[in-house]
């Protein structure tokens, strides 16, 4: 019986998860299909409920749902228990519906061998939202001790501090003074979006040798990727966390290590144009 997976957040219509996996089912032919589920906030127990009686078989979870989906799962491991931040959700073995997070792993695998661990490295994660917690304990496993958070709302950094206590917070109204201290930049926030809201100034006066990291891979390039990019900064997309996060997942589900291909990076930035 062919297997079904899928991905839930809001928004989703961005998502390039589906062409992802569904051209990993292809390459190694599995019988399975990836798809959007469009769902509310209230459906998240209906959903787990399809994962305990196999009417799905794995889904992947983005913003806003990565920790509100964590009341409803039987148990988290891994990466997900330290940060309660899930994206991958699984039945194991003894019928128990798993939360694992892969976006920890995609972004060390993506971006942070670039940075020197012989450095001290200050960084600065812009946003406190479902993947900030990920992005912290990345930068923690990779050896930075100096980490800030700053949001919007700064009650949200409260629940990073407990999980994170050597966080630092910074208050947003300062956002545009803060980015000169730091070595390395993650914007972890939706703002650069395609369609979305975008930050309304230009990252003046950063370091010279900064790391720009944006979680966001649609569009390739956001408007501060672009202008840091033209002032010779070390920037990157979010397509390549994007595509290693996906890269777990697939393992979690199917045990199979997927190939990161030429032919798949042109399928996906073909659907990005």
């Amino acid at each position: 019986m062919k297997k079904k997976y899928g991905i839930i957040g809001n928004p989703i219509k961005h998502s390039l998860s589906p062409f992802l996996h569904n051209y990993w089912f292809e390459k190694y032919e599995i019988d399975a299909n990836y798809s959007i589920i469009n769902i509310k906030e209230k459906d998240l127990p209906n959903i787990v409920e399809k994962l305990k009686y196999r009417d799905l078989d794995g889904i992947n979870i983005t913003l806003p749902y990565k920790q509100k989906i964590v009341p409803y799962l039987d148990q988290l491991v891994n990466d997900a228990l330290i940060t309660s931040s899930v994206n991958t959700v699984f039945a194991d073995n003894k019928e128990s519906i798993v939360g694992e997070n892969t976006d920890v792993f995609g972004l060390q695998a993506a971006y942070l061998k670039e940075v020197d661990n012989s450095l001290k490295k200050r960084a600065l994660v812009i946003g406190a939202g479902g993947v900030s917690p990920s992005v912290i304990l990345a930068l923690e496993k990779s050896g930075i001790k100096d980490i800030t958070a700053i949001n919007r709302t700064k009650e949200k950094c409260i629940f990073l501090k407990k999980k994170f206590v050597n966080l630092k917070v910074a208050s947003w109204e300062y956002l545009k003074e803060e980015i000169k201290n730091y070595d390395v930049i993650v914007n972890a926030t939706s703002l650069g979006l395609k369609d979305g809201q975008d930050f309304d100034f230009n990252f003046e006066g950063t370091k010279e040798d900064l790391i720009y990291i944006d979680t966001i891979y649609n569009p390739v390039e956001t408007k501060t990727l672009k202008f840091l990019r033209e002032k010779n900064a070390k920037v990157y997309n979010g397509l390549n966390m994007f595509i290693y996060q996906g890269q777990k997942s697939f393992y979690l589900w199917n045990k199979i290590n997927p190939e990161i291909d030429q032919k798949l990076i042109e399928l996906l930035l073909s659907k990005l144009k």
